[in-house]
């Protein structure tokens, strides 16, 4: 049986937690900021955590 290999796109965009979350960067503060309000800016600071509809799904992809 071969290996199971760890997909590099989902390591380089998301990071398991100490509790075993899968946490991700916000989307949608890199540009355009001026036009956006300080409260929406403040929310999109630290990371989300994933949906529970997908974090079977991205498990299987972070396996090293």
């Amino acid at each position: 049986m071969p290996k199971k290999k760890t997909k590099k796109c989902a390591t380089k965009r998301m990071k398991m937690s100490a509790t075993g979350k899968i946490l991700y960067a916000r989307a949608g503060k890199g540009h355009l900021n001026l036009c956006k309000s300080r409260k929406r800016k403040r929310n999109l600071r630290g990371m989300g955590v994933v949906n529970d509809a997908d974090v079977r799904r991205l498990k299987v992809m972070m396996v090293s």
